[in-house]
């Protein structure tokens, strides 16, 4: 971890440093050739060449994976990897999906620029990789974000702002990295459960939770009768409000996967703006919202129409 006296960089100015910001036609690594010393790409035996320790990716997906050993077949790899020295070895500071992908092709070797890192560096480097990654779990950039203030430095407001990210959903996901393996093995199996796993990291009792985790895993329950069940947990002799009978599932993909994403986005509006959102939220915001709702609320009462309708039909 880097210590006070030592100036704070922005992860981006590393990234520009090593990336230089390139066109897709020259990859960004590649372009690391002309920003250091010049440093000629060479092929390295796949069984010399050793995943990186404090790698922050966690998640692989074995189809995406599949994909790029076929190109990688095909094509060969367009884009070196990026290595340092390790002993008789090499450690792959970027590009540990092509290795993975290169070994799955059946290929011996693979090209690689090989460079002289720090570890605070090296470390650096790997998380800006990850974090332009378009299928970066929710799990993995909470490790990553968990790296850049524990190992990196980083407060968590200059952290948002370096992400362009609000606070609030900075120090979410760093609560996500804490959380216990129940808790992120559920957001791991679907990534949509990310609003239940802040509920049920609010329960100490490693059974219940678990128990709740598979209904939710399940499709067995929504996050208004999960809210409701952790407060009857957590407040016992309180009497619990009376809620809404549980709505049948559906059956229809489409309509799951649509109805899912409302449900979550409701949560996602509820948490931001709060209980009253008074001195929190601009008062042309708060404007606006009512506005929207308001239209939202319309074209909801014709959906419901359509559907008793349809039902009577």
């Amino acid at each position: 971890m880097l210590t006070s006296s030592r100036p704070r960089k922005s992860f981006r100015d590393a990234g520009d440093r090593i990336f230089q910001q390139e066109t897709e036609s020259q990859p960004g690594i590649i372009s690391l050739l002309a920003a250091r010393t010049p440093t000629a790409v060479r092929d390295i035996p796949l069984e010399k060449v050793i995943p990186n320790p404090g790698q922050p990716r966690m998640t692989w997906h074995e189809d995406t994976l599949a994909e790029l050993a076929a190109s990688i077949r095909e094509h060969g790899v367009l884009q070196p990897i990026l290595v340092r020295p390790s002993g008789d070895e090499y450690e792959i500071i970027a590009g540990e999906r092509r290795w993975r992908a290169s070994k799955l092709a059946g290929k011996e070797t693979i090209p690689a620029i090989v460079e002289r890192f720090d570890d605070s560096t090296a470390l650096e480097i790997a998380l800006i990789e990850n974090l332009q990654r378009e299928d970066l779990s929710p799990l993995d950039e909470a490790v990553i974000y968990k790296k850049m203030t524990d190992e990196l430095g980083y407060s968590i407001r200059n952290l948002a702002t370096k992400l362009s990210k609000d606070k609030g959903y900075v120090e979410n996901r760093l609560r996500l990295a804490s959380a216990p393996d129940d808790v992120r093995d559920m957001v791991a199996q679907r990534y949509d459960t990310l609003s239940a796993a802040y509920e049920l990291m609010k329960l100490e009792n490693k059974r219940r939770r678990q128990s709740l985790a598979k209904q939710i895993i399940a499709g067995k329950l929504t996050l208004l009768r999960l809210h409701d069940q952790v407060e009857r947990i957590l407040h016992p002799g309180e009497k619990s409000p009376k809620i809404a009978p549980e709505i049948p599932p559906l059956r229809d993909d489409a309509l799951i996967t649509a109805t899912r994403k409302l449900n979550e986005s409701l949560s996602e509006l509820a948490r931001a703006i709060g209980d009253g959102g008074h001195g929190t939220i601009a008062e042309a915001d708060r404007q606006n919202l009512a506005k929207f709702l308001t239209i939202s609320r319309a074209r909801l009462d014709n959906l419901v129409a359509r559907l008793r309708t349809g039902a009577r039909a």
